[in-house]
């Protein structure tokens, strides 16, 4: 079996785990959908530093998919311990988008931190710049285009916040 192969099969099991976990089919769509637009910050980083895509920036990429499930995971979880609240669907994801900004912002600063030394390592740094860019961008997609996500799978309509 060839490696990329193997890659897929566990993409594969990491997106299975994630239903199990919610225990349906949609919220783990929802958090998935950040995983490709994280390519963005990825690609801009390596672009910016003139760092080349290596299999070890490869490797970064494939943890960087599960910081970025962790945090999606974090946000859809707080949503439904919202929702569970009795509060309105559209109330409890902007208070949940809001309550998680510091969890989630701090979890990717210091990564992000952690990961600075690595930048001068001519081994690591392709996965340093890979992990950093792509866990700052994936950062602010989670806090704003994962609840727009929710919203348009949930087909949620708008309420002013009162």
């Amino acid at each position: 079996m060839r490696r990329h192969s193997f890659v897929s099969l566990f993409i594969a099991l990491m997106f299975i785990i994630t239903v199990l976990l919610f225990n349906n089919f949609r919220q783990p769509v929802v958090i998935w959908s950040i995983v490709p637009l994280a390519l963005i910050g990825v690609s801009f980083g390596l672009l910016i530093t003139g760092t080349p895509f290596t299999f070890i920036a490869l490797l970064g990429f494939i943890s960087l998919i599960g910081m970025i499930l962790k945090n999606g995971i974090v946000l859809v979880d707080q949503i439904n311990l919202e929702l569970k609240e009795g509060k309105e669907p559209y109330h409890a994801i902007v208070d949940s988008a809001v309550s998680r900004v510091r969890p989630v912002s701090m979890a990717a600063i210091t990564t992000i931190l952690g990961l600075l030394p690595l930048l001068f390592d001519a081994f690591f740094s392709s996965m340093a710049v890979t992990v950093m860019f792509g866990l700052g961008f994936a950062t602010i997609l989670t806090l704003i285009v994962l609840p727009v996500v929710y919203i348009l799978i949930y087909k949620i309509k708008y309420q002013p916040l009162s």
